[in-house]
């Protein structure tokens, strides 16, 4: 090979190698518009696309895990005014969400209207106990009597006349403030003697409907999908004017719009409360070789109203919550119906006289915090908790005779629940595959395409700069003398 025809291929080799480095780099922008592109359409609330299919799945299954408190000194309690001793036994487990969605509805202004089928199977296999296993809990006949008469007549002639109609109420029944349920009673119903009528936790629950619904399907604007969610029960008109004004209800957590940003709080809308709550990012998190970001439920959002003036809507007597300065505490009232509050487990970023107003709790983060694993690309939930507290109140009367040795009002725990549900291995791997496989070969071969360019391109011109260096081999004509 003459130097000329040496020249030439390092020069060739110098072009090549920059231009594949070229390529590399036009196709990082190119490969990541494509991905956009591809997420943007599969995150869609439409027929034939990938969030379609997953919204309205019920592949992946979903527990309700119930942990009860039982009195240890109900007696006491009556007759000397003592704190109650609070035992916890659980987790008694129920498989929800078994069945799809109903009356899907896509109307012309984006959006999808739908009702959520509610339906509970007891899992023995999950649980620490039956379905049968009896509990002393608060009455809750007797307890909703008491803060009614409360909440309608705190003072005055009213007052004393309608603690003397309840008291009548529960002795006519022979009802006390605490008695002995199963566990499937005091969830699901049980017959009261002093109402007459059927009486649970959650009863009515089976065959029957949450909802409707109403969330864009981000089909005009991507950043909306499953969001500014329309819930019917805010415009059932016992709800206090005040409660419809505060309630903001976004995405109900089963998604988010794709591209998360960490500096970006999710918002999501917690039917069992009846208000949205908002997430803040906590950590990357592997998931089954998936890297979701972490969201948890920030101190602040069960602050007191002094510290958090949106919840102002949630403090509704001062008394109660000593002028709407005590934290960690909901009170759902007008919400739903009945006189119930909602707080975390175990009064999670209460104020001390909630954890101290019983003996037996002892607030975990770990085990009694909200929390969600989002994927950030296509803001699917992989995995989450929503752990909430059901407490209902008690209090001092001279008027009713159970009440008559109770020294201060008592937000009394009746059980806490956690929601959950995970990405299962098949689908992990599926995902893995689909979305995770294919952006790691494109990013790959964008990479290969970058390393072999520069490679080619440093190596012909560091040969082509010594060719060049190289000192010409001329020969030296001979001087006869």
């Amino acid at each position: 090979m003459t130097c000329c025809d040496l020249k030439c291929g390092l020069i060739t080799g110098t072009v090549l190698g920059a231009l594949i480095a070229v390529l590399g780099g036009i196709l990082i922008p190119v490969g990541n518009m494509l991905i956009k592109n591809t997420v943007h359409k599969e995150t869609v609330l439409e027929n034939g696309t990938l969030a379609f299919e997953t919204w309205t799945s019920v592949d992946i299954a979903i527990h309700r895990q119930f942990w009860l408190f039982d009195v240890q000194n109900a007696d006491d309690v009556v007759s000397q005014g003592a704190k109650p001793v609070l035992v916890q036994k659980g987790p008694y487990t129920y498989k929800t969400r078994f069945i799809p969605k109903k009356n899907i509805t896509f109307n012309d202004n984006y959006t999808v209207s739908f009702v959520l089928p509610a339906g509970a199977i007891f899992e023995p296999s999950m649980s620490v106990g039956t379905e049968e296993d009896i509990f002393t809990t608060l009455n809750l006949a007797v307890a909703v009597c008491i803060l009614t008469t409360i909440l309608l007549c705190p003072s005055g002639v009213y007052s004393l006349l309608g603690h003397k109609f309840a008291n009548l109420l529960i002795q006519r029944s022979n009802s006390s403030l605490f008695q002995n349920r199963t566990v499937k009673e005091l969830l699901w119903g049980y017959k009261d003697p002093m109402l007459g009528s059927m009486l649970g936790v959650f009863y009515p629950y089976n065959d029957t409907f949450d909802g409707p619904y109403t969330v864009f399907t981000g089909k005009d604007d991507i950043n909306k999908v499953i969001s500014d969610m329309k819930f019917n029960k805010c415009n059932i008109s016992h709800i206090n004017h005040i409660i419809q004004f505060c309630i903001h209800m976004l995405t109900d957590g089963s998604s988010f719009h794709p591209f998360l940003d960490k500096k970006e709080p999710l918002f999501f809308f917690v039917s069992d409360i009846c208000r949205s709550i908002s997430a803040e990012y906590e950590g990357t998190v592997d998931l089954k070789g998936i890297d979701v970001y972490r969201y948890m439920l920030p101190p602040e959002a069960l602050a007191s109203p002094a510290e958090n003036p949106d919840n102002q809507c949630f403090c509704t007597d001062p008394v109660i919550t000593k002028n709407c300065t005590m934290a960690g505490l909901l009170d759902l009232t007008a919400c739903r119906g009945a006189p119930v509050y909602i707080s975390l487990p175990h009064f999670l970023y209460g104020s001390k006289d909630l954890v101290q107003g019983v003996i037996g709790l002892n607030p975990n983060f770990d085990e009694h915090s909200i929390f969600m694993d989002v994927e950030p690309i296509t803001g699917f939930t992989m995995r989450f908790a929503k752990r909430l507290q059901l407490n209902m109140l008690y209090g001092p009367s001279d008027s009713i005779v159970i009440l008559n040795k109770i020294k201060d009002y008592t937000i009394f725990p009746i059980l806490w629940v956690n929601e959950t549900a995970g990405l299962d291995d098949e689908t992990a791997d599926l995902f893995k595959k689909e979305l995770v496989g294919r952006m790691e070969l494109l990013e790959g071969f964008q990479i290969g395409l970058i390393v072999v360019g520069l490679i080619l391109f440093a190596s012909c011109l560091i040969g082509l700069i010594v060719v060049c260096m190289k000192p010409k081999n001329t020969k030296l004509p001979l001087v006869v003398k």
